[in-house]
């Protein structure tokens, strides 16, 4: 079992080696300004992308990033903010009041280089006029349990903000704007990564008012009130963004192709079944579990020894009170769904090293794991229904703990079939 579970960190160790900060930003850095560099970032790899830039930019820069509790890294000359995520605080009001100042005043000789990765959403909260942190607080929380897609929550969290959907970049005008983006949604739109503070926004807000009602996301009447009278985020026409350059640099399709490299170099032929993969976790497990068992049983779509890999982001439906996040909810319901097979390995963990609120960044999974949950007692069904995955590894001690990677390309998943 720990030569297949050392398997598959090596190959989580490959993905998040492929969005590596350094190498990933040299080939997209703008020219050195006649004027100031100004740099300001968000997400919970930005302090390591900041230090990143620090090393590689050959000119003067300074400015301000803002990353999760626990994510900082140190900088020489770019001020480092933490901020609670996944639900803002205080710390993150003041952070985006901080990058919203270092923009003011600029010229056009001056340069913006913005760095952002996956959670600037809730590590920049910036109520809009009329509201304050509290509602952008509820607002989080609602999405967080609806089980909306990332794009959706982050169409709708634009259209309550002050910084995000390209306002940003709106304040650092007539300043130039590179944005630099570590892609961890499914379909790498950078307008949606940490809900595109730099980068004007293709949905409108009727189209937020619609995702609102068709996903039955449950807000407050003060910010469903709101919407009558809020003014779209900035559209993509706007001259505000003529010249303002846009690069992905790193995303889960780049770090999945790695491990497929890394799978090939340790003799293993690997599948790459999506990138961008969506929906409820525990719908994704029970698919992922029946292309499995097709597998072990009839050796189709893929002969074994094969491993089956796949990024993108879930979500869960949070309906019961346990801990956990949408990796370890989906292989709870892949354990479920693979009990009675043979040679089976699974990890899968997010990228950034965080799965929901606890310090995994996700868990293992084999063909015995229900049974050794059952000999500690833990009927894994009643755990999944009560959104309680996190417990249900615990205690069989198959939690994986990895730390803050310093990057963020989304879920990472991988199946070993042998």
């Amino acid at each position: 079992m720990q030569d297949h579970r050392a398997l598959l960190v090596s190959l989580f160790d490959a993905a998040v080696e492929a969005a590596n900060p350094e190498h990933c930003l040299r080939p997209f850095l703008p020219e050195v300004p006649r004027g100031r560099t100004i740099v300001v970032g968000a997400g919970k790899g930005s302090a390591q992308l900041a230090r990143a830039l620090e090393r590689i930019w050959p000119g003067k820069l300074e400015g301000a990033v803002v990353t999760r509790y626990g994510y900082a890294a140190a900088c020489d000359h770019i001020e480092v903010l933490e901020a609670s995520h996944p639900i803002p605080d205080a710390a993150g009001l003041r952070a985006s009041e901080r990058l919203l100042s270092l923009v003011q005043g600029l010229t056009p000789d001056d340069l913006v280089i913005a760095l952002v990765c996956g959670g600037g959403s809730a590590l920049l909260p910036a109520p809009s006029a009329g509201l304050d942190l509290a509602d952008e607080i509820a607002l989080n929380e609602a999405l967080l349990h609806s089980g909306a897609p990332i794009s959706a929550m982050n169409a709708i969290r634009k259209q309550f903000s002050r910084i995000k959907g390209g306002r940003l970049a709106v304040a650092a005008h007539p300043a130039k704007v590179v944005t630099l983006v570590v892609s961890d949604i499914p379909g790498d739109d950078p307008a949606l990564v940490s809900s595109g503070p730099t980068i004007p926004s293709s949905a409108t807000l009727r189209d937020a008012i619609a995702m609102i009602d068709r996903y039955k996301i449950d807000l407050p009447e003060k910010l469903l009130r709101y919407l009558d009278s809020a003014d779209s985020a900035p559209k993509t026409d706007d001259s505000v963004f003529e010249g303002h350059s846009v690069h992905v640099v790193a995303s889960a399709k780049v770090s999945l192709e790695a491990a497929a490299a890394a799978a090939a170099q340790a003799g293993v032929r690997a599948a790459i079944l999506s990138d961008s993969l969506e929906g409820e976790a525990r719908e994704a497990g029970a698919f992922h579990g029946a292309i499995t068992r097709e597998i072990e049983s009839n050796g189709r779509p893929f002969e074994r020894p094969v491993v089956l890999l796949s990024g993108g982001e879930t979500t869960v439906t949070v309906s019961g009170k346990g801990k956990g996040g949408r990796n370890t909810e989906f292989l709870l319901s892949l354990a479920l769904n693979i009990q009675n097979t043979q040679g089976v390995h699974a990890l899968a963990a997010d990228t950034d090293g965080i799965d929901g609120s606890e310090d995994n960044a996700g868990a293992f999974v084999d063909s015995t794991t229900i049974d050794r949950m059952l000999s500690a007692h833990i009927r894994a069904e009643d755990f999944l229904m009560n959104n309680d995955a996190w417990s249900a590894f615990s205690a069989v001690s198959d939690l994986f703990v990895c730390g803050p990677t310093g990057t963020n390309v989304n879920d990472f998943r991988a199946i070993l079939i042998t």
